[in-house]
């Protein structure tokens, strides 16, 4: 084989991705409020091969791919960027929700208690901060 027939090759299927897999999967797992040690675990894997496939310009092989899509609750054309990602939180909004659902875990009393104290500090806040001032349309 030339050269110029190996520099004209189509490149190995094994060394093909998707741009932007890595940062695609990061911002999914921050949005669900996921840490990389957490998504591993959901799918048997350590946190540094997380960590490999959000920085590195590779991507997972197939059945990882379907665990992480199934861990992260979106499928796996969003995962792969074939379509845009639904529903998606901040990350500060989806840890918030993610403490919030622990409190589902408590006994009824408790869970009582975590609510009054969220609603006494609402009220305060309510109480204490000055009205924002609308902008003229």
């Amino acid at each position: 084989m030339s050269l110029l027939q190996l520099s004209l090759a189509p490149e190995p299927m094994k060394r093909k991705t998707l741009d932007g897999f890595g940062t695609r999967l990061a911002t999914i797992r921050q949005a669900k409020g996921l840490t990389q040690t957490e998504l591993g675990s959901a799918v048997g894997v350590s946190q540094r091969v997380i960590a490999y496939y959000e920085t590195e310009s590779t991507q997972p092989p197939g059945a990882l791919l379907v665990q992480l899509a199934r861990a992260l609750g979106v499928s796996s054309d969003e995962l792969l960027g074939i379509k845009p990602v639904r529903d998606t939180l901040s990350p500060k909004t989806a840890r918030l929700l993610k403490r919030l659902r622990r409190v589902e875990d408590l006994p009824p009393a408790d869970q009582r208690a975590v609510l009054k104290l969220v609603d006494a500090m609402l009220d305060t806040r309510r109480r204490t901060t000055p009205p924002r001032k609308r902008k003229a349309s």
